[in-house]
């Protein structure tokens, strides 16, 4: 399988940082008027020139060179910079468990992962264990009909 060439764990570890702020988007600041006010009060305003967009495993495989998840994934495994990779992995993970915050769900979800349970579970007692349950069952009162009409009131 062949790789993107690294020449260095240095220009790896650089290249996943420009990843990170890349995904960060542009902006530009311009001078507006202010809402409100007279004509000659402006502020800077906050002007989107290329959207912010989500971490993901992907992006970076992609961003980084690599032609498939399979090819980035062999090389987090045995690649010569393998740590680096682990290192650019682990932070696009913090960023999908900074957004599970947000949500009671998505802690729910985190919790579960890393091994809270959401009933604790009770072992019966050494001596208590049941090996076997006889069930049986008795008729009382009168049988069930077939149908309406042979209800009799």
């Amino acid at each position: 399988m062949s790789y993107p060439p690294f020449k260095s764990a240095k220009e790896l570890a650089s290249k996943i940082d420009a990843y990170f702020n890349y995904i960060e988007g542009e902006y530009h600041l311009e001078t507006v008027p202010a809402k409100g006010t007279k004509q000659t009060e402006t502020v800077e305003q906050k002007v989107t020139d290329r959207e912010a967009e989500p971490a993901t495993i992907t992006g970076l495989a992609l961003y980084l060179g690599f032609n498939s998840r399979l090819a980035f994934d062999d090389y987090e495994q045995t690649g010569r910079f393998a740590t680096v990779i682990k290192r650019g992995r682990l932070r696009v993970e913090a960023a999908y468990e900074k957004k599970l915050h947000q949500s009671p769900a998505g802690a729910m979800f985190a919790l579960k992962n890393i091994g809270w349970k959401e009933k604790t579970e009770e072992k019966p007692a050494a001596g208590n264990t049941l090996t076997s349950l006889k069930i049986e069952i008795i008729e009382t009162g009168p049988k069930p009909v077939e149908s309406e009409k042979d209800v009799v009131l």
